[in-house]
């Protein structure tokens, strides 16, 4: 399968938490399959619509942000250098997940110090970024509507995305935007995904993804952190 852009992801060993955001989510994206939702009761609107912006990722945690390719770069070097990279790369032990409100939206987040998955996540950002083509005007035009700090702004210009580095904040996202909908939506799905959420929380792979012409990320391959 040809892939238009390339991202880093962190996801789910396969096992309880994977299969159930698949359902969730309505897309799994190691078999390249839609899923059918789960029965919950007490949503204030169908898992189809609470989940229709977040669906084409699968259950992920970004790393490294969807890019294209840069000229002169092919996606067996990307592989090949991935492989390389998190053969470095020792795995992560974080306390735990826990369902909570970001924003307007509803995600899973890290339940204690992030720093040691930042530090990660910084890695893969520098060390493939030979492989990312510079964004588009109309990308960086995008971006610019979240209304951008300086120094998300200058995240921008050097690595194409406004929230690595210091403005890294891991999440596995659940749902797109709910207003007045959130604290239904997780007092609903709090039962359900809280006995799935790895306590502690152990990164020790990197998955690569692409994202084919219908804007669906699949799973290409995933690595081991063996450093």
């Amino acid at each position: 399968m040809q892939f238009k852009r390339y991202g880093i992801y962190y996801t789910p060993e396969p096992g309880a938490l994977a299969d159930f955001g698949a359902q969730w989510l309505g897309w799994d994206p190691v078999t390249g399959e839609r899923r059918a939702h789960p029965e919950i009761t007490s949503l204030p609107r169908p898992v189809e619509e609470l989940t229709a912006t977040p669906r084409k990722y699968g259950l992920h945690g970004t790393i490294k942000p969807p890019f294209f390719l840069a000229e002169g770069q092919s996606p067996d070097a990307l592989q090949e250098a991935l492989a390389a990279l998190c053969a470095t790369l020792a795995p992560v032990t974080l306390p735990g997940l826990t369902l909570s409100r970001l924003g307007s939206f509803l995600a899973l987040k890290i339940d204690g110090d992030q720093t040691p998955l930042a530090a990660l996540a910084a890695r893969a950002v520098k060390e493939l970024d030979m492989f990312r083509r510079p964004p588009s005007e109309a990308e960086l035009a995008r971006r610019r509507q979240a209304n951008l700090s300086s120094a998300q702004e200058a995240l921008l210009a050097q690595w194409g995305y406004p929230y690595v580095m210091e403005e890294f904040r891991f999440h596995i996202t659940l749902t797109g935007r709910l207003g007045k909908d959130a604290e239904q939506t997780q007092a609903a799905l709090l039962p359900h995904i809280t006995p799935l959420l790895p306590q502690p929380f152990v990164v020790s792979s990197l998955t690569l993804v692409g994202e084919d012409d219908s804007q669906m990320f699949h799973e290409i391959q995933r690595y081991a952190l063996t450093g």
